[in-house]
């Protein structure tokens, strides 16, 4: 992993750093809001270490957890419903599992 002591990174940079194209980047700063890199006198794009961050929380979202792109916008917007949601389901297979147990006891 490079060392992020720089202030800002290139498009290809990031593309090297994150292990994606560029257009794959250029494509999340249209899907993702938040990802917007500045671009400097000559229009190139100039990521800061936020940038690069949030990127790499992107990569992770979209390749490393599949989740879908709405699932990590909400996922990067820090929903509380999702975490509400995530927690009631946990609850209903802590449950579920506990009932199968007690089945499985009560067969042996």
């Amino acid at each position: 992993m490079e060392n992020t002591a720089k202030l800002y990174y290139s498009i290809g940079e990031v593309s090297r750093i994150i292990g994606v194209e560029t257009y794959v980047l250029r494509y999340w700063e249209s899907e993702f809001p938040e990802l917007r890199p500045r671009k400097n006198s000559s229009g190139r794009r100039i990521y800061t270490n936020n940038d690069l961050n949030l990127a790499r929380q992107i990569y992770d979202l979209l390749r490393v957890k599949k989740y879908t792109l709405e699932g990590a916008r909400q996922a990067l917007d820090g929903d509380s419903g999702d975490t509400s949601k995530l927690s009631s389901e946990r609850q209903e297979l802590l449950n579920l599992r506990s009932f199968l147990e007690n089945i499985a006891r009560q067969l042996t």
